[in-house]
């Protein structure tokens, strides 16, 4: 199957309403680098990640993902997202979670829960309830659902925000092991330490326009 090498962003526009979001944002992202979308609350970095991850479609301008153009629809199974919120299903165990989101990608459910669960270190509560664990439990789930099918690319929103050390180490280790074996990561974040130290290339948004790269 094919991997996306890299993504490239020319004009892109969101307007909610008579609200632009976004306004003419050019960028790229490469393989194997770590790229941090930073900027104040409400500048539009979210709605950036959101339309790389067809989530959300541009208003204007256009996302080609390398080598396979504008295609969304082939983009989406290439696509690893770890949300703000794990959004994960609370009546399901952690396993359960991660196994369904196998199945959907056509992945073997039990051999990816164990690779991707030793992994982020979700092991240990395999059995519980999402709707039980900690946040920071919650976003170890989410980030092994988010690699359950082995993305090129790997999206992620405030991934950092209200955990232990313990689980922001982890994090850190993953999104090093994603860059190196040349994934294209884009983290939304507002910590200037992860980028100093995961090495990554910072691009600041500002009132929907991207000020500095």
């Amino acid at each position: 199957m094919a991997r996306i090498d890299a993504i490239e962003v020319k004009g892109v526009t969101r307007l909610f309403g008579a609200t632009a979001a976004l306004r003419g944002v050019d960028a790229r992202f490469a393989s194997g680098t770590i790229s941090f979308l930073q900027g104040p609350n409400g500048a539009g970095k979210t709605t950036l990640l959101s339309i790389i991850g067809t989530a959300l479609r541009p208003s204007a301008g256009t996302v080609t993902y390398e080598p396979l153009g504008q295609d969304r629809q082939r983009a989406r199974a290439h696509i690893g997202w770890l949300a703000h919120e794990s959004q994960c299903y609370p009546d399901l165990s952690a396993q359960q979670n991660v196994e369904l989101a196998a199945k959907l990608y056509g992945v073997e459910p039990t051999s990816a829960w164990k690779r991707v669960s030793e992994r982020v270190g979700a092991a240990a509560f395999a059995h519980r309830s999402v709707g039980t664990l900690s946040r920071g439990q919650k976003q170890r789930v989410a980030l092994a659902r988010a690699l359950v099918h082995g993305p090129s690319v790997l999206l992620l929103d405030e991934p950092s925000s209200g955990l232990d050390s313990a689980s922001a180490e982890r994090l850190e280790a993953v999104l090093t092991e994603e860059r190196d074996r040349g994934a294209v990561v884009i983290v939304v974040s507002h910590s200037d330490a992860m980028a100093e130290r995961l090495g990554g290339e910072r691009i600041r948004i500002e009132r929907g326009r991207v000020v500095s790269s």
